[in-house]
């Protein structure tokens, strides 16, 4: 006998997250086009109001991990999903990148998202603060797409009810189309969930939608009783990639909102089919699984968002640190009080997430800060919610004065410039926006692609570990214009630091002796000497570097900028303990560094 509720109460419409944040807070972002398009299809036709694919961290993944044009997967994506909205998630002013950009960028990063397939642009901003917004807004409307204006939830003693529904006030007046609730760590409650829309309701005459992670384990509940407040659109992720640090299951809500008397619009037989077919999709991206994939109730005192849980993870595990992650999360909350109390959202998670590490890693709180804490606590993303701690703000930024103004006032156009500094490697207007986006990564992307030599990172075989990928045994190597077939056949005794190697040459075999000249001389295999005293400057997280800012010869004094390396996607400035002689330069821009290694040394 069917339970189904046959009355209704009306519709109730649903975004699928799998696309984007489904994958982005379970296996860390690394979801293939290719692994994305056999479903589009089926997608396409279950009835969707519209399916997330694009924005977030998506675009810099592709770039950095999976050396995929970002632009074609969203052109690829469009021709796949001919009658669904496909929608995105922009960052304001910040675009998809970690900085504010200027108007321009924003008009020609909307233009060109417009062009390309994108319907639905979700619009927020990390710190709540509307003026980072409006540029955004006006390009969608431009383009006669739907501007949907968010409020990042979050909780702490600045943020009330009647903060977030006076920035709705503003949102609808500044001409969103809809509002989104925004509920990146999972953090809402029911009840808290039934308050709000009431409240919005009360105040807003605009479509509301609710994205919220399930890392709590209330996600479920929430949209239940935001959707009996009045609330019409929630977020959701197929079954197969939901729960844990992602969204409430597609199916379970199409099921529990049918049987309470909605109308869900969705075909049931194609979500199973869907969900079986993500199910086998996932295995294959195993080795970026997060550890917290199931209900974590610890995020109530972290308030670490889905998407920043697993990528922290993934990249305390990459540093050899995932053993500290538990003080990492509790510093978390200590370093965001600190700084005014921001939602943690990106970029705002970024920065007080890599803030939090080095702090737990250095020993010493704020021993290093990051030059985008540094720009943070000094206006440059906006005003935060609250009042950020006097001391840290005068140790960051010095005498330096406050911005009290909308951060994209002070930046003058840079589109031409950018055109101007790739014009070597981009080929269009979309290249253009991928270098500003992220000028190194970004070059290095373009350059690749120009010359056929994209890799993108390897995915291990169910059971197989990194350290058991085997290494070429035949290769080819070219030397003074002859190019020779070179087959490993065998090793002899390792005896100190020699290697007796067995090989062909072209056919012929050979013994080769391979000596290590620096293996037993305090170097590790870069040729750095290892930090020994207080004129060694080593780092305190492994990372790249991004400027060399000293030439052997030059004299430092303490607190002198040496050296940039950027980890966990932030910038820090590593700095002169001693005053000196630079005697030895080790680095050079994109090198990788870890800690222990001499990268610079000072003669005292």
């Amino acid at each position: 006998m069917s339970t189904q509720n046959t009355s209704t109460k009306g519709s109730v419409y649903f975004t699928d997250v799998v696309l984007r944040d489904g994958h982005q807070s379970l296996i860390a972002t690394r979801l293939r086009t290719e692994d994305m398009l056999p479903i589009c299809e089926k997608l396409d036709r279950a009835g969707y109001w519209s399916l997330e694919v694009w924005g977030g961290a998506t675009f810099d993944a592709c770039l950095r991990f999976l050396k995929e044009d970002p632009w074609e997967r969203l052109r690829q994506l469009r021709l796949a999903l001919p009658n669904t909205r496909l929608q995105m998630l922009l960052r304001g002013q910040n675009l998809l990148g970690y900085r504010h950009y200027a108007d321009d960028v924003v008009n020609a990063f909307v233009d060109k998202s417009a062009e390309n397939g994108i319907d639905v642009f979700r619009l927020f901003d990390a710190l709540n603060d509307e003026r980072n917004l409006i540029t955004a807004i006006n390009a969608v409307k431009r383009n006669q797409k739907h501007a949907q204006g968010t409020l990042c939830y979050t909780v702490s003693p600045v943020h009330t009810l009647d903060s977030f529904v006076e920035l709705a006030v503003k949102l609808e007046d500044m001409g969103c189309d809809s509002l989104a609730i925004k509920d990146m760590a999972g953090l809402l409650t029911p009840f808290s969930a039934e308050q709000l829309v009431s409240r919005l309701k009360e105040r807003v005459d605009l479509p509301l939608f609710l994205h919220s992670h399930s890392t709590s384990g209330m996600s479920t509940m929430c949209q239940l009783k935001a959707v009996e407040a009045g609330c019409q659109h929630i977020d959701t992720a197929i079954s197969s990639f939901a729960g844990g640090t992602s969204h409430p299951p597609t199916e379970t809500m199409a099921v529990a909102l049918r049987e309470a008397g909605y109308e869900v619009g969705l075909d049931m037989a194609l979500l199973k089919e869907i969900a079986d077919y993500f199910k086998e999709v996932r295995k294959k991206y195993h080795q970026f699984e997060s550890a917290y994939s199931g209900v974590d109730t610890d995020v109530l005192l972290s308030q670490v968002p889905g998407g920043m849980m697993s990528n922290l993870a993934n990249q305390l595990k990459e540093q050899g640190a995932l053993d500290r992650i538990n003080e990492v999360f509790a510093e978390i909350p200590k370093v965001r009080k600190d700084l005014g109390y921001p939602p943690l959202v990106t970029p705002t998670s970024q920065i007080v997430g890599t803030q939090a590490v080095l702090n737990v890693v250095t020993g010493e709180r704020y021993k290093s800060i990051t030059n985008e804490v540094k720009r943070y606590l000094q206006g440059g993303y906006g005003r935060a919610p609250g009042n950020v701690d006097a001391n840290l703000r005068k140790q960051a930024i010095g005498n330096e004065s406050v911005i009290d103004v909308r951060p994209a006032d002070l930046i003058k156009d840079e589109m031409d410039s950018l055109r101007k500094e790739s014009s070597e490697f981009a080929k269009n207007e979309e290249d253009v926006l991928i270098y500003a986006m992220f000028p190194d990564i970004g070059q290095t992307y373009l350059e690749q692609r120009e010359l056929g030599t994209l890799e993108p990172e390897v995915l291990l075989a169910q059971g197989q570990s990194a350290s058991s990928v085997p290494l070429a045994t035949e290769f080819n190597i070219s030397l003074h214009g002859e190019t020779y077939n070179i087959q490993l056949t065998g090793t002899g005794p390792h005896e100190q630091n020699q290697r007796h190697l067995y090989l062909t040459v072209d056919g012929m075999p050979e013994e080769v002796l391979l000596q290590s000249l620096n293996e037993y001389t305090g170097q590790d295999q870069t040729g750095r000497p290892a930090s020994k005293g207080p004129g060694d400057i080593s780092t305190s997280m492994p990372g790249n570097v991004v400027e060399v800012m000293v030439n052997e010869g030059e004299q430092v004094e303490v607190g002198a900028t040496l050296f940039i390396i950027e980890a966990m996607k932030m910038e820090t400035e590593i700095k002169a303990q001693v005053a000196g002689r630079i005697a030895k330069v080790h680095i050079k821009k994109g090198d990788r560094v870890t800690p222990g290694e001499a990268l610079i040394q000072i003669e005292i």
